[in-house]
């Protein structure tokens, strides 16, 4: 009878890292539905919140560029669906990268006792963030038919601009997260960039209102080439993509992406003992 050999190795490889993903994929679904009971559990509105705070920026976002400052919309949509429409991806974004950088210390008890996958955790949060996202498209399908607004065919690539969205904040999102364990003090960054990123991406206004010349400038802020992409699924003919502006934060996000992951793995051996 062959006899079964135990190899004890002194870490796992690349692959059976990876592997391992895959084979945690019920702690990840746990995670995400815990995240999900933790938030809406034992709260007065509840899910109402998710399609309360897009909606009320949004009137604002619309009051301010559409009616004080008079920025023009795209093609002949009306203003609040192109407010809408840059708003959804940037609500996402911005929720995903808040979960995702305090992912690791809001689950300091698991780290520490338990052997997994880390990059499980701010995984996890992201997913959590897109079921939000979700709830609060509630509101575009509301405004398309208020206003009898039909999308074309552009309306079938929207999936593809919500997955960018969603890498776009995972790699910051992993690079931070690693960070916050060792420098706890990374945990004020964020607020700040989300406060500030919402006024510097054209979540209220067109990004064609930008000169030309310093349109592919503009677009190192990777969000420009994504919340354009969303408007172009859902305006359709009435909106468009500066194509070279939106290859250039492809690969930005593409290059974050990889940064974070790389970072992430790195320091990932030291988090059971730092955190």
């Amino acid at each position: 009878m062959a006899e079964s050999i135990l190899v004890i190795e002194p870490g796992r490889t690349e692959k059976n890292y990876w592997a391992d993903l895959w084979r945690y994929r019920e702690l990840f679904i746990i995670l995400v539905w815990r995240d999900l009971s933790v938030r809406y559990k034992q709260t007065i509105i509840g899910i109402t919140w998710a399609l309360l705070r897009p909606f009320l920026t949004m009137v604002v976002f619309t009051v301010i560029f559409g009616r004080v400052a008079g920025l023009p919309s795209d093609g002949q949509a009306p203003y609040v669906l192109l407010v809408c429409a840059g708003m959804l991806p940037w609500t996402l974004f911005s929720t995903s990268l808040s979960e995702a950088s305090q992912s690791l210390i809001n689950n300091e008890r698991l780290i520490s006792k338990v052997y997994f996958p880390r990059l499980i955790v701010p995984t996890a949060t992201v997913l959590t963030a897109f079921v939000d996202f979700l709830i609060s498209f509630v509101i575009l399908l509301g405004l398309l038919a208020y206003y009898q607004y039909v999308p074309d065919w552009h309306m079938l690539l929207l999936p593809l601009f919500v997955v960018l969205t969603l890498l776009a904040s995972l790699g910051p999102g992993l690079w931070i997260t690693a960070l916050n364990v060792k420098y706890r003090d990374f945990r004020y960054v964020i607020p700040f960039f989300v406060q500030f990123g919402v006024y510097v991406s054209p979540v209220g206004f067109s990004s064609h209102v930008i000169p030309q010349h310093w349109r592919l400038l503009y677009s190192l802020n990777p969000m420009v080439g994504v919340i354009d992409g969303f408007r172009w699924c859902i305006l359709g003919s009435d909106s468009s993509i500066y194509w070279p502006g939106f290859a250039l934060g492809f690969a930005l996000v593409a290059c974050f992406l990889w940064l974070g992951v790389r970072q992430f793995r790195k320091m990932e051996k030291r988090f059971a003992d730092l955190i």
